[in-house]
């Protein structure tokens, strides 16, 4: 068995990090602006979404077939037999359902589909844990379970916004509270649940408020354990790089990383955003 990995952009991860993997490759999925369709991450920059958001009717699609099927041949040309796909939560795209329906007649690979049920830095762990995993020769029942035990007991992926409008407007607002949210100045603390869909996981009052609480939550999560974190930012990198400063001295941290949000998901967040992903090492 020759196992490679495909996953989709909103596993957010670096160019650095997919050039160097061999076993990994990732579709992209569609940013749309004013019905023109661009390649996230490929073809559109996330200055680009941001500066366009409040002026353009951008919206998010879901791969293209063609990119699948060319990302499929290359897959085999390259002598896998297997593929693992690790795809953003079904509770929040349609990604997950269309690569699976995609691969439905692909009799060359023994093809299995991973449902992270979450999104971003989260999504990608997950891919991190399954490459490791491979690395080390894992039969794949063995990393199934691994993934599962990471993405449920082992890792904590949640996010505050200034606003809930962009969440509205894409349609994403799932469980998430807060019709007042934004009269009140009240910031949800939002996380992906177990069905992976969005739910208010806290709330504070203003933005500074809701940082100290998910901070909070890191703690109460994890205590003493060491733990890798990835922080997430829409336009604030400034703030981003204090606030991993501020976790260093008050978690037992290994590595983080900041990482910008790719614009595929922060068109549904807009830029005053945030987010902390954390696993035990």
């Amino acid at each position: 068995m020759k196992l490679a990995v495909l996953t989709d952009s909103a596993s957010n991860l670096s160019a650095e990090f997919i050039n160097a993997k061999d076993n990994l490759f990732v579709v992209p999925l569609m940013i749309v602006v004013d019905q023109k369709e661009y390649r996230d991450q490929v073809e559109i920059t996330v200055s680009e979404v941001y500066d366009k958001l409040d002026t353009h009717k951008i919206s998010t699609s879901l791969p293209s077939n063609e990119d699948v099927k060319k990302i499929l041949t290359q897959i085999k040309k390259k002598g896998f037999t297997d593929l693992l796909v690790i795809a953003i939560s079904s509770g929040l795209s349609g990604t997950y359902n269309s690569l699976r329906l995609a691969m439905e007649d692909e009799k060359e690979l023994n093809i299995t589909m991973y449902d992270t049920k979450t999104l971003g830095g989260g999504e990608g762990m997950i891919v991190e844990h399954a490459l490791e995993l491979i690395a080390k020769n894992k039969p794949l029942a063995d990393i199934i379970k691994a993934l599962d035990k990471l993405r449920y007991e082992d890792s904590l992926a949640f996010y505050t916004i200034n606003t809930l409008k962009y969440l509205r407007a894409g349609g994403r607002i799932g469980k998430v509270e807060g019709t007042l949210g934004d009269l009140l100045h009240i910031k949800p603390v939002i996380t992906v649940n177990d069905d992976g869909v969005y739910v208010t996981l806290s709330k504070a009052f203003g933005l500074k408020r809701s940082l100290l609480r998910m901070k909070s939550i890191l703690q109460e999560k994890f205590g003493d354990d060491l733990i890798d974190v990835i922080i997430h930012y829409g336009t604030g990198e400034e703030e981003a790089i204090e606030l991993s400063e501020k976790l260093r001295n008050s978690l037992n941290v290994r590595d983080v990383k900041i990482q910008q949000l790719t614009p595929v998901l922060g068109v549904h967040t807009g830029p005053e955003i945030f987010a902390y992903v954390a696993r035990r090492v």
